[in-house]
Parts: C-alpha cells; structure tokens; sequence
C-alpha cells in the first residue's frame, strides 16, 4: 500500500483539490491511503476561534462565519447545492457547537484538541465527496477511531500495540482511503492531537502500521531542497538522502520533515518521497535507508529569532553536572527548546527557541541564583557538510556571536546586520 499525504497549501481551493484528485487518479487509484491536513491557512484560523472562545472574546461569531465562508466558497465550486457534502459539513459545523455550547473545562490544551480537530475532518469530508464525484470510489474514516494516544494534549504519545492492531484489522489496503492527519483519540474518546505539523506523523504511523511500500509527502517544493528558498537565493535539490541524514537534518530544524515522521519508517525501512504537487512528474527527492546524501553538497537551516543565553554563577564557581542539570530542569519546566549547548568552566550558554513565550518567566526564575546575559532576536545557522565557502557565506550575514563545530555540522549564532 502506498501512503500519500497533502498539506494545507496543496489544498488551499477548488483548483487546488482538483490538482490533488489528478494526481491520486494517476498515482494512486488503488492500495493508496490519502492523509489530509486542514485547507489553507484554516489551522491558524480553527487556532483564533480556539483564543477568541477560551478568552470569551466578542468577535468569535466573525471568526466561525469566516471558517464556514471559507468551506462554502470551495463546495460551491465543485458541488451542485443540493449535493450531500453540504449536509455533511453542516453536521460537523453543528458538533463544533454543541462543543462551545457545552463544554465545562478550563484546560486551553484539552479544549485546543477538541476544536481544532475540525480543520482536518472539514478538508477530508470535502476531498472525499469530491473524488466519489469524479468517479474515483474511496472510503472516508475518522482516523481518531484508528490512532489511538495518551492523554497529552497537544503533543499525545501514541499508543503503538493498540493502534497497530486497529488499523491492521480495519483499513482495507486494496481501496483509496481518505483520512485525517495530525487528529487522534485517547481512551476515553477525546480528540487529541500529534503536535504542530503532525499530519507527517500521521502518514508514517499508518505507514508503519500497513508495512507500506512507500510514504509521499507532497509539497510546493520540488523535494528536499540544500536550503530554504525563502532565505537562500541558490538552492539545489537533493535526490536522496539516507534517514540517518535526514534524522539529522530535521533535528537542526529543516522544516520539510517533521522529526516524529522519520523514525518510524526507519524502523520498517520504509522509503519516504518528497515530492511537488506543482509538477507531480518530477521525482523529487528519496529517503531510505543506507543513501548517501546526493548531490554531497552543503546543506544550510535557519532558525530565526532566537535566544542566547549565557549564565554563569554568581560567585563565579564552576558551572558542573548539579547546577547544569538543574538549569536544564528549568528550561524543560518553561517548554524552551534547546537548539545549541557551549559551556565553559564559569559559564553555560544555549540557543533557545522561546516558542510558548515563557522566557521571561523562566528568566525571573534564575536571575537571583544566576547571572544571566541575555540577547534576543538572534538567527541560528547550521551548515551540514560545511566547507570555508558555506561557512564564509553565513559570516557574510552579520555579526558571529558564538561558533560551535563538529566533523559534519558548524552551528553559528548570528546577530543580523
């Protein structure tokens, strides 16, 4: 079986999701399970509605009016008005009320899973009654009756006996399935979800699951490109790459792979194609095991707006193992990611990433036992496979604050011009 699985871009509009039945009829018309993220931007819009609901804000009816817009502007285009999709979205914009009508609890992540999951079943209800239009049979399922998770929301840990053993017994390999990415279910049937850009995830869990052939993520991009395009002026495709690589790449913040995506079809060996929904002849690019990285090329990722910080003891002791671990204790405390380490005998710097916006509490909480010297709004660079033009190229772009390397990777923290 293959697995495909189509991102919010690929499926912004009408034109868009008739791009994608083009390329499932001629790529996958059989033994293909089809992961669906939720169309366009709408995650950030289904995201407002989740702010505007849990801080009681006025302008929540705007923000529903502009989801359900949103959809109705896109059937309009592919559907006669009488046609059952209506009614089908209509009943899960009526379960999405009930929700904010009934529910009770005050946990933002809890009620973060329960309204967001709505993205997902909207774009795959819709891209399902649209490829059984078209003559292109397929069967839709609510994929939090197949993953099975903890009850961790917004970052659930699947429960990988359970959901294997479902999704063997359930899914039926020889159809074109259609289904949810990113959404699950814990034990008690709540929604939970696999963390940001988890529809990836989604794929290689089934993939894992079904011993499948292979695992397509299509994308706006010709596949794995040496660099981000928005940053990057040159840029080069890379034809393949071994998982080990792209483990590597993806743990330095390359943002075509989600981590989570890789491990599982390492395990079963299973090879990963990125490949273009703009041009879906082109072969993009191979992820399986034991290829070398071809073209062996430079490969540079950005991480923008950081924060260094350097902390050293107030009596300025040696900064060992009991007080290291404990600043690693708080930083795990206050979700601040760690992109870079450099420690000395008197002072501990790290990059960090300041997503959940918890720096300034995390600061607090050390500035009487430590002196903290903090810069913001700093760019990470990574350079795997670097040589003295990749690394004089970076240097180019600003002021270097802190350098770390070894054999394959030179890390540069700099502060832009």
């Amino acid at each position: 079986m293959k697995i495909f699985k189509f991102g919010g871009a690929s499926v912004k509009d009408a034109e868009s999701i008739k791009n994608v039945a083009s390329i499932i009829k001629s790529e996958g018309a059989s033994d293909t399970l089809v992961v669906v993220s939720a169309m366009g931007k709408m995650t950030n819009a289904f995201e407002e509605v989740v702010d505007a609901y849990y801080n009681k804000e006025e302008n929540l009816p705007d923000k529903l009016n502009f989801i359900e817009d949103y959809h109705n502007n896109i059937m309009e285009a592919l559907f006669v008005k009488d046609d059952e999709i209506y009614k089908d979205v209509a009943i899960l914009f009526g379960e999405l009320g009930w929700f904010l009508a009934r529910n009770t609890s005050q946990r933002f992540n809890y009620v973060y899973d329960q309204i967001i999951c709505f993205g997902e079943l909207l774009s795959t209800k819709i891209i399902s009654a649209y490829l059984t239009k078209i003559g292109l049979e397929n069967i839709w399922f609510d994929v939090r009756n197949y993953i099975k998770t903890d009850s961790n929301y917004r970052d659930a840990k699947v429960d990988w006996s359970l959901t294997e053993e479902i999704i063997t017994n359930k899914v039926d390999a020889t159809k074109i399935n259609i289904t949810q990415g990113f959404i699950a279910a814990n034990d008690t049937e709540n929604t939970t979800t696999l963390g940001r850009e988890g529809s990836d995830y989604t794929a290689g869990i089934f993939a894992y699951c079904l011993n499948a052939e292979s695992v397509t993520i299509w994308k706006d991009v010709p596949g794995v490109l040496n660099a981000d395009p928005r940053v990057f002026e040159n840029t080069t495709l890379l034809n393949q790459i071994s998982y080990e690589e792209a483990i590597e790449m993806a743990f330095y913040g390359a943002s075509v792979i989600h981590p989570k995506t890789l491990q599982p079809l390492e395990r079963k060996e299973v090879p990963l194609l990125v490949r273009s929904f703009v041009n879906p002849k082109e072969p993009g690019t191979k992820i399986s095991k034991g290829s070398n990285l071809e073209p062996l090329i430079p490969c540079f990722i950005v991480k923008k707006d950081q924060i260094l910080v350097s902390i050293s003891a107030l009596d300025f002791s040696f900064m060992v193992e009991n007080n290291i671990s404990y600043i690693f204790q708080k930083l795990h405390d206050y979700q601040l990611k760690v992109n870079l380490i450099q420690n000395s005998a008197i002072s501990f710097s790290v990059c960090i990433d300041n997503k959940f916006k918890k720096f300034d509490s995390f600061y607090n909480d050390l500035k009487n036992e430590f002196k903290l010297e903090v810069q913001k709004g700093i760019d990470l660079f990574t350079v795997r496979h670097f040589d003295d033009e990749a690394v004089e190229s970076i240097e180019e772009k600003g002021t270097s604050l802190l350098t770390q390397v070894n054999k394959e990777t030179i890390q540069i923290v700099l502060q832009a011009n």
